[in-house]
């Protein structure tokens, strides 16, 4: 993940945050089980996050990604989002767009993913609270859901509990793409 794939400045979001939570680098790093020197690194953009490396480091504040690289709230809630509006929240293999920048208040996230072939949603299985579901659009996914594995392919669909232990992972050879939503907002 690379900070120049945001609107925002990860590096000074990341302070601004800690900062605002109270807490010391230390402190955030013990919390989020990361050293001292990661958290320092990250905050002056001399390394750059990967997504799940970054929501590790928000579980010690605690804080969501969606929450993360919110915006304030316009006057009036816009009803529609065009293509180019739609607020990265990734990058990399993988790429999470998000329909809407601040879901604070909501109990709702919709994402437009893409993962690069070989891509992986982590080393670590995913969990939390909430439900999930996809629509495949293009390529191959290897979906695995409480030990269980599935093969997804255009116009298959997933729908599960998001507490049970989860992965995604492109199986194909060309970009795998997908719409999926989950409540309440995870990232």
């Amino acid at each position: 993940m690379n900070a120049s794939n945001f609107d925002i400045d990860v590096g000074a979001r990341l302070r601004e945050l800690r900062i605002r939570h109270g807490l010391s680098q230390r402190a955030l790093a013990k919390r989020a089980g990361v050293s001292n020197a990661t958290v320092s690194m990250i905050e002056a953009n001399r390394i750059s996050p990967s997504v799940s490396g970054l929501r590790q480091i928000l579980a010690g504040i605690p804080l969501s990604l969606s929450e993360f690289f919110a915006e304030a709230k316009p006057a009036v809630e816009p009803v529609v989002f065009r293509a180019s509006e739609l607020k990265e929240i990734a990058g990399g293999k993988i790429s999470f767009r998000q329909v809407g920048g601040n879901l604070e208040g909501r109990s709702l996230q919709m994402l437009h993913e893409r993962y690069k072939p070989g891509a992986v949603s982590g080393k670590a299985m995913l969990s939390h609270q909430g439900e999930e579901a996809g629509l495949i659009i293009r390529g191959r996914m290897l979906l695995e859901v409480d030990g269980r594995r599935y093969e997804l392919n255009p116009g298959d669909a997933y729908f599960f509990d998001s507490r049970k232990p989860h992965a995604f992972k492109n199986i194909g050879e060309d970009d795998l793409e997908l719409v999926s939503a989950c409540t309440p907002p995870s990232f």
